[in-house]
């Protein structure tokens, strides 16, 4: 069998390469070739003929994996994701074409929620701010003038697997929660105090609002102008789930204005274009709506009360184990004909 990895970074080469050899112990193994590649896999990729025989290919949310790029792999039968999201991949063409879709389930949870609160921190105490400012010579006491997390209410919107552990993480320091989610858990609520509301009262009443939420067709934009403008003028909006859930112009008017007090953001619409700077060779992605996205981020950059990293949330070294651990488990029991942490 031929495993073709895309986006691959140097710490995976030797992890996947000894997986790949059969060195876990412990575990059925497959019998298989490995070809790693660091390129993102989109439909600017150049494929050689051996690439293309792949039955396997794994990537990570910098691919897109469109209809176009999948037409290339006549033996394609699974795509391994190194990630939780899948809107990167044309999973109605993986379905009719009976293309397995399986994702990294649970590798981030804990690493993702605990990104939140650093960012959550850094907006609140206004933290890289400071740092730039003393590095340049300027200091303001007065401008760094932050507020405690104790006694504040955190409105969690999404309250799976990384909302749970937001959860957890907010009550440690001694907040009231909030949870938003179409399927509400008894445990968090007995657990934690949760407090299930509707959307609109959640942002009404929350003194930091966190996005943990999949993106799906439904709630694309779900924060958008009409709900930005339900929040306090003092509240922070943290997104460490997916940038289309938040509609950046929006946003931006609002940050810009000072309607709210800041945002701190490891995700953006269309951020290909600041992560992966090849994206401007793509011309077909890059829409009219794209690049207006883009210039939207640039002017994001420039606020002072926003923090942007580049979608590194699920970066940890244990986060990063689990990655290899999964995907790995993931192809293995496929191929033993049981399939687990299927998308489709």
């Amino acid at each position: 069998m031929k495993i073709v990895f895309f986006d691959i970074r140097e710490d995976e080469t030797e992890a996947f390469g000894a997986l790949c050899k059969g060195e876990r112990k412990g575990k059925c193994q497959i019998e298989c070739t490995c070809k790693m590649l660091k390129e993102t896999l989109n439909e600017q990729t150049v494929l050689t003929d051996e690439i293309k025989q792949a039955e396997v290919i794994s990537c990570f949310t910098f691919s897109r994996v469109t209809e176009n790029v999948l037409k290339q792999f006549p033996n394609l039968k699974l795509i391994a994701l190194r990630c939780v999201g899948f809107n990167h991949i044309d999973v109605e063409y993986c379905r009719k074409n009976n293309i397995q879709v399986l994702n990294s389930f649970g590798y981030g949870n804990i690493t993702v929620a605990e990104f939140a609160f650093a960012l959550l921190f850094d907006v609140s105490r206004k933290v890289t701010r400071a740092y730039i400012n003393l590095k340049e010579g300027e200091l303001s006491k007065d401008f760094y003038t932050g507020f405690e997390l104790n006694g504040k209410t955190i409105g969690i919107i999404g309250t799976g697997a990384i909302g749970t552990q937001a959860i957890r993480i907010a009550k440690g320091f001694g907040m009231n929660v909030l949870g938003y989610d179409p399927f509400p858990k008894k445990e968090l609520v007995e657990k934690y105090q949760v407090k299930y509301v509707e959307l609109d009262e959640l942002l009404k009443n929350s003194d930091v609002v966190s996005l943990h939420s999949p993106l799906t067709e439904d709630n694309f934009h779900l924060i958008n102008e009409e709900k930005i403008n339900l929040m306090k003028s003092t509240a922070v909006l943290i997104n460490t789930a997916r940038g289309e859930l938040i509609d950046s112009k929006a946003l931006y008017g609002a940050l810009s204005e000072n309607r709210i007090l800041g945002a701190g953001l490891d995700v953006l619409e269309a951020e290909n274009m600041i992560t992966q700077p090849d994206t401007i060779l793509d011309f077909d992605y890059l829409t009219d709506d794209y690049i207006r996205q883009t210039l939207i981020n640039e002017r994001l950059l420039k606020l002072h009360n926003v923090v942007v990293t580049p979608h590194i949330a699920y970066n940890s070294k244990e986060a990063k184990e689990r990655i290899v651990s999964i995907t790995m488990d993931n192809i293995d029991k496929f191929f033993q004909g049981e399939i687990q942490n299927s998308v489709l």
